[in-house]
């Protein structure tokens, strides 16, 4: 029989066979007989896109198209149930009452999901997305639109999807909405699937790619424990886009394949921008892959401006459905496509001339757009004074050095291990899977490959037509895999350099490394080196390595996942779970609670009461108000503290005895210690401190209030306390007489 163990939830959420292609490299010869380069249409030797168009009379090809995707529905449809299991047996959420299962959506979670409560329990979808454009709860004093504020579509969306779909007898709203996130897992892994699939022209590429994303969840993603996260949402959609791009940039594509995969394009980008605050930096890192690869000559100039249009077109949907939200139009990636079109318009003969012609315009392109972007950038802020998202740069600025490290948003994001580099242990287990081995071999090798076309195409004269002796000197690479390399490269530095953004590399080295197993390309190479290059033993190597691959993943991890599966753990939060229900019971419904960030986004959540502050952390003024109302564990005096209370309306104050006391973080990084030096104070504990910073005059506030002694006593009264939580109730101060004492 199997017992649960009780967990504690004050947990950090951070801790396919087709027809032949081309080799991809090639000398010329009877292999390529027309030596033409990469990012040219090429010939009718170029591989045709056999799974769109299916001809009727080929009916093997069409079964193992069907088998294909029959195999990717199966293995998302098994990751799905794989992480609804854990997420289940992680909580026994079936079991918990309403109010835990709340709580188990911790920090910015629980305020994502309020809003799709919020919806629901409206009188009508009219007036629910009423109170959302003009919502008064979230933060005290102030009425704002949360649709223009926060990327909460998908929450109306499902709440909207809900109430009209006849499914509310038998299917609870937070399981409808659990339910459609794990979904989305699925179609995750499918899009990975197809991209594997697309670079080698096997679906056991798919098949491995999706055995390796479940074996790797750990790295891969963390949905079990963070629902309704953003990028959980977000990050499906864009992997729907790269396998879009992956077959759009496939060589010999039909128009009339154009134009659809292009609205597949469009539309996962759109899906993609409007469900993440975040979409923005993602995409300026794929607009410098479009750019690099364009100024590499490997795409042509119609794919560079069509995927930038649809880019751009994306962002501005978002922009128009989130009532003109000024930090999309200020978007670094905004400027730099706007500079890298006008540029390359006014550029002319930018491919044209020698290697070293070459070279020297396309710095002077670079340089010019970098410029060009940057003024743009500049000015666009300026113009409609942005500063939204000044805290990403200060943090960026802070962490490679640039900045004031004193800076209290800046510290509290490098203070975070998710915002750290990348541990060295991730390496490990992705070694233990097999998958980091084939992944740095494949990598390795098309890297190289790619600087060796790279240089091939500088090195003619830019006008399509090489001589016989640059024809046989040739080398190849097809524009989808040159996309998907520098794709894994960019991103992967993105996550060598901050640990939360490693779900968008390591979701994509499945697909790669699984490429780099069953495609031919690298195969190819192989064996030419080995001078056994025939067709024969190219098949038997495609098709054995990723069987044998497959058997000893199953053998090694089949028993270890159905164990992770099976875990048995229980939900245990007594102290929050209290809370909560005093003050659903004893406070007024309109009451204001002040508070750290990830509670009172729980206390929004359970009880409905209106908040000084939450974690949606991308507004100025909300940012300046956090760091006041976090002067409640600094070194303040009760009356300065009092007054910073009153002025953003609080009611009443939770105190944490895991922030006050914090010993989670090392000294410099606790809360505590943040707020220290933003103050100009000298630090807890021993250690060293700057010469500037001086001796507070006041005693902690957190620690201080509990003596019950005057001042405190006479400006709060505690009305709650267990053995994590102590509430405090502000009394309000009479206001003098403004004539003075006139009787």
């Amino acid at each position: 029989m199997k017992v649960r163990r009780r967990m504690n939830s004050n947990l950090d959420e951070n801790s396919g066979a087709a027809q032949d292609r081309p080799p991809l490299l090639n000398f010329g010869g009877k292999n390529n007989p027309r030596g033409y380069k990469s990012g040219q249409r090429g010939t009718e030797e170029s591989v045709k896109l056999s799974w769109i168009h299916i001809p009727g009379q080929n009916c093997w090809r069409a079964a193992i198209i069907a088998t294909g995707l029959l195999l990717a529905g199966v293995i998302g449809l098994f990751h799905a149930w794989c992480v609804y299991s854990i997420h289940e047996n992680l909580l026994w959420f079936s079991q918990l009452k309403e109010v835990e299962r709340e709580i188990s959506f911790r920090t910015e979670c629980g305020l994502y999901y309020s809003y799709y409560k919020q919806m629901l329990k409206a009188p009508s979808i009219q007036q629910g997305l009423y109170e959302l454009i003009h919502d008064n709860t979230t933060e005290s004093k102030r009425t704002i639109n949360i649709l223009q504020r926060m990327n909460i579509y998908q929450e109306v969306f499902l709440s909207i999807l809900y109430r009209i779909l006849p499914i509310q007898t038998y299917l609870e709203p937070i399981y409808f909405y659990i339910y459609t996130v794990f979904a989305l897992q699925a179609v995750y892994v499918i899009a990975l699937f197809i991209t594997s699939w697309l670079l080698s022209d096997s679906w056991l590429a798919g098949a491995l790619t999706g055995v390796w994303y479940i074996l790797n969840r750990v790295d891969t993603t963390r949905v079990e424990f963070t629902i309704s996260l953003r990028e959980n949402w977000s990050i499906p959609f864009f992997a729907l886009q790269v396998a879009a791009i992956t077959c759009y940039l496939r060589p010999q594509l039909k128009p009339i394949h154009q134009r659809v995969v292009l609205w597949l394009v469009f539309i996962s980008t759109f899906c993609f921008c409007l469900t993440w605050q975040f979409n923005q930096f993602v995409l300026l890192v794929q607009a410098l892959i479009i750019f690099t690869l364009d100024c590499l000559d490997f795409l042509t100039a119609e794919q560079v401006v069509s995927l930038y249009l649809m880019q751009v077109l994306s962002l501005l949907l978002v922009w128009l459905l989130q009532f003109c939200n000024s930090m999309i139009l200020g978007s670094l990636v905004l400027s730099f496509i706007v500079s890298a079109l006008l540029i390359k318009h006014f550029q002319t003969g930018l491919k044209t001339g020698g290697f070293v012609i070459r070279v020297g315009k396309l710095a002077l392109h670079t340089l010019l757009v970098l410029t060009l972007t940057f003024t743009i950038n500049y000015s666009a802020k300026k113009i409609l004074q942005l500063k939204s998202d000044e805290h990403i740069f200060k943090f960026i600025k802070a962490k490679f050095g640039f900045g004031a490290t004193r800076d209290f948003d800046a510290s509290l994001y490098l203070c975070e291990e998710a915002f750290g580099l990348l541990p060295l242990d991730t390496f490990e287990r992705l070694a233990g899977t097999v998958l980091l081995y084939p992944y740095l071999c494949t990598l390795s090798v098309l890297f190289i490959l790619l600087v060796l076309v790279a240089l091939s195409n500088l090195s003619t004269n830019g006008s399509g037509q090489a001589s016989r002796e640059e024809e046989e000197r040739t080398f190849m690479m097809r524009p989808d895999v040159a996309y998907n390399l520098l794709h894994t490269v960019f991103f992967g530095l993105l996550a060598f350099s901050t640990m939360r953004m490693k779900y968008l590399w390591t979701g994509h080295m499945c697909p790669f490394a699984a490429f780099g197993v069953c495609g031919k390309e690298v195969w190819s190479l192989y064996l030419r080196v080995l001078h056994c290059n025939t067709k024969t033993m190219m098949r038997l190597i495609r098709y054995s390595v990723p069987i044998v691959v497959l058997v000893f993943l199953y053998y090694k991890f089949w028993p270890r996942l159905m164990e992770e599966i099976s875990e048995l753990r229980e939900f245990y939060d007594p102290d929050t779970v209290e809370l909560m229900e005093w003050i659903r019971l004893k406070t007024p419904k309109r009451a204001v609670f002040a508070g750290s960030m990830q509670l009172l986004a729980g206390i929004k959540l359970c009880t409905g009461r209106v908040l000084t502050n939450h974690p949606h952390y991308e507004d100025q003024a909300l940012r300046e108000r956090t760091r006041q109302v976090y002067q409640i564990y600094a070194r303040q005096s009760a009356e300065e503290v009092h007054k910073v209370l009153c002025s953003v309306g609080a009611d009443y104050i939770v105190l944490e005895d895991s922030i006050c006391y914090e010993r989670r973080h090392s000294r410099g990084c606790r809360l505590r210690d943040l707020l220290d030096l933003a103050n100009g104070h000298i630090m807890d504990g021993p250690g060293e401190n700057e010469l500037d910073l001086i001796p507070a005059t006041h005693p902690r506030f957190c620690e201080a209030i509990k003596s019950d002694m005057p001042p405190y006593l006479t400006l709060f009264t505690r009305v709650f306390k267990n053995k994590t939580f102590h509430v405090y109730k502000l009394k309000k101060l009479k206001k003098k007489n403004k004539a003075g004492n006139v009787p």
